[in-house]
């Protein structure tokens, strides 16, 4: 039996014990010293490598450079991403309907499209063509890959010592880049795209594909797209059988296709020729001698019409053709499409009358417009200024903030859901939306007084920024309106854009197009039934066989406004042509409606306004975002409106605004509101002069109250805040 108390066994236990302790110092002590040694053996052998004086220095910058090195591919492996995403949708079958389009009365008016198996093939064109577009495009296109840094050097150079831009650094590659995935948007972050898209197209694809896909989808004027459909266009003949002279024209057509279209201008198409030729000789593709000829005798044309078509519909419509097409078996249509000629002839004169005679004082380049009947037909679609120089279509793709014009869709969505009317007071005073750490957000009235008690129809005809507000918040007793109510009234009424819920969405602050104002201000016109829009009146084959018909094909109308909104909404929105902000679009003899909008810094600025017969949607703006000179609303996009509504009008029956065949009763505009001889809102007063002592004393509680709440959104959340937004008319 183990006595317990025998110490001797104690004593060997601790033995082992510390054998053990001693075992792990030991190892510890080795490892460590070993360790010590192998590295101080390591760092002789590194030694070696050690520099001094211009050597180290050296060293430091090239250790630096590939710390930045490493961490500028990271980064441009993050910009590449969206790049890249733009090959994931079918981009080589973009072409692959051949459609001829006609307007309503049947006249041709331009083609689109191209049949990828009948193209022709890049060694079947005549060899001095070839070198014309290089000499002119891109002259070391067969020597870099996608980006020619020597070129953009030489062209930096040519810049500067001119002092603007006479030469462009773009390749070829980086054109086809854009014509493919990208738009004609002037952004940085466009070129990084346009960049990494230029070498995968480099990778991907050969040199002759990139050349082929170039000249099959570059537009070359007169609607036409590829150097095909414009050889046949502008000489009558096949691309393989164009002389040396026409070879010279053609490739004079990429840089400015509407500038230099020979049908427009032909001296000017002969001259940028002549260039073209002074190119393939400085390039080392031709001698003096070989090109004397086709200088000494200039191409000639064939006759032809010297209108441009309405190449920015042209464009719409046919993404309309492929999406209507995708259930027909052929891929050659004829298309007869909705277009007025006229009335689009004297959209683009008005937007071009303006621009030119007012443009340089407001700072303004750019401006968009889009005219529809009352069956939703499109009659004239203006994109841009000049469809040569840029085919970014600002009418249907460009997202620009409409203010105060997105105020009807606000009231129309509170009279819908609460049934208010024209008349509904609403307190005109300062709000705030407060949150501890963040700037309060708190909008002004332009010129940065307030009213007092003021009803929806002077709200809306001057275009007070509180009320809608208030609507949204809830204030002065009206029940919160919310986001989620005016999203929903938008999208009913046509608009598809999405819409960031928060207050200051009832000035405008979400971004829409032209087309989507104009179809939801469509709705006031046909009296609370959806617009639908069309731009196709039929679709047949080659053989005659109707294939579509909007007759019908199209949905039936549809409510979406109960009639009692609708009443409401035009009969405030007829004032504001009379004695509201959007006086410069009143129409002599014709009721109209509208409302103006001008946002933040004065970057865009709306006019959306509607007859009887016609809606239709102005925008001025810059591409870049750029401020213009206090352009607003009431200005260029009301002047241009009228000048085009007067010639609609003209020998046609004129139809009732819905609702307001009734004279309006007189309006007296209050006396506080003072105007200039330019027409626009300037001052507000404070309070009208009548109000009793009573009333001055409700309005200063309610001021106190406003200002102490704290503001929620209609699911109960903090309001989320927004840097201050003015919106004026």
């Amino acid at each position: 039996m183990r006595d317990p108390f025998n110490n001797s066994n104690k004593g060997k236990g601790r033995n082992r014990l510390l054998d053990f302790d001693s075992w792990i110092d030991s190892s510890l002590y080795a490892m460590f010293s070993n360790g010590t040694e192998r590295l101080e053996t390591i760092n002789i052998w590194f030694r070696r490598f050690r520099v001094t004086g211009f050597k180290k220095l050296l060293v430091e910058v090239l250790d630096e450079g590939f710390t930045f090195g490493v961490a500028g591919l990271i980064l441009l492996f993050t910009l590449a991403i969206p790049a890249f995403e733009e090959t994931h949708k079918d981009w080589r079958s973009q072409g692959d309907y051949s459609i001829l389009f006609l307007d309503r009365n049947g006249k041709e008016i331009g083609r689109r499209g191209i049949r990828q198996d009948d193209a022709v093939q890049v060694d079947a064109m005549p060899d001095h063509f070839i070198k014309a577009v290089l000499a002119t495009e891109d002259r070391r296109f067969f020597d870099h890959w996608g980006i020619d840094f020597l070129g953009l050097t030489r062209a930096m150079a040519e810049n500067v010592r001119a002092n603007s831009v006479v030469q462009g650094g773009s390749t070829l590659t980086q054109q086809l880049a854009k014509n493919l995935f990208l738009t004609n948007e002037r952004t940085l972050d466009r070129k990084i795209k346009e960049a990494f898209l230029s070498l995968w197209l480099e990778i991907n694809l050969s040199k002759k594909e990139i050349l082929k896909f170039y000249l099959d989808r570059a537009y070359m004027g007169g609607g036409n797209y590829g150097v095909g459909a414009a050889a046949e266009y502008y000489f009558g003949k096949e691309v393989t059988d164009i002389t040396l002279a026409e070879s010279a024209m053609l490739a004079g057509l990429f840089k400015a296709p509407t500038k230099y279209a020979p049908h427009i201008n032909l001296p000017a198409a002969r001259a940028r020729a002549n260039e073209v030729l002074t190119n393939m000789v400085q390039a080392g593709f031709m001698t003096e001698g070989q090109v004397i000829a086709a200088r000494r005798k200039p191409a000639e044309i064939i006759e032809r019409d010297n209108a441009e078509g309405p190449n920015y519909f042209l464009d719409w419509a046919y993404e309309e053709v492929r999406r209507i097409a995708l259930k027909f078996g052929t891929r050659t249509l004829i298309v007869k499409t909705t277009i007025d000629l006229d009335l689009q002839k004297a959209a683009e004169d008005s937007i071009e009358t303006h621009l030119r005679q007012f443009g340089a004082a407001y700072r303004v380049k750019q401006a968009a417009m889009i005219a529809i009947d009352r069956s939703g037909a499109v009659r004239a679609m203006v994109g841009g200024r000049d469809y040569g120089h840029s085919q970014f279509n600002r009418a249907t793709k460009a997202k620009r903030q409409p203010g105060s014009s997105f105020k009807p869709f606000v009231y129309a969505s509170s009279i819908e859901n609460f049934g208010y009317n024209e008349t509904t007071k609403v307190l005109d005073l300062s709000v705030c939306l407060h949150r501890p750490g963040r700037k309060s957000w708190c909008p002004r009235n332009y010129g940065g007084n307030f009213r007092g008690p003021t009803d929806f129809t002077t709200a809306l005809v001057k275009s007070i920024n509180t009320i809608p507000v208030k609507l949204y918040l809830g204030r002065d007793g009206l029940k919160p309106l919310g986001g989620q109510r005016i999203v929903d009234t938008a999208r009913k009424m046509g608009v598809t854009s999405k819409l960031v819920m928060n207050p200051p969405m009832v000035l405008g602050s979400n971004g829409l197009t032209v087309l989507e104002m104009a179809t939801g201000y469509g709705s006031f016109m046909t009296g609370g039934t959806r617009l639908n829009v069309q731009g196709i009146i039929q679709i047949t084959d080659t053989q005659g066989n109707t294939l579509y018909d909007i007759r019908k094909d199209q949905p039936k109308p549809v409510r979406i406004l109960k009639e009692s909104t609708v009443s409401a909404m035009n009969r405030m929105m007829v004032q504001i042509p009379e004695w509201g902000t959007a006086r410069r679009a009143h129409l002599d003899g014709i009721r109209a409606a509208g409302k103006t909008g001008t946002t933040q810094a004065y970057r865009d600025a709306w006019f959306v306004g509607f007859t009887g017969n016609y809606v239709a949607a102005v925008w001025f703006g810059n591409d870049n975002y750029t401020s213009t000179n206090r352009l607003t609303g009431g200005r260029l996009p009301a002047m241009t409106w009228k000048k085009f509504m007067t010639y609609a009008h003209q020998n046609i029956e004129l139809l009732p605004v819905p609702y307001v065949d009734d004279p309006l009763p007189e309006v007296k505009e209050p006396k506080a509101i003072a105007k200039t001889d330019t027409g626009e809102e300037q001052a507000a007063a404070i309070r009208p002069k009548t109000l009793s002592r009573a009333s001055e004393e409700n309005l200063r509680e309610l001021e106190k109250t406003f200002r102490s709440a704290k503001p929620t959104t209609a699911h109960g959340k903090v309001a989320a805040q927004s840097p201050p937004l003015l919106t004026t008319q």
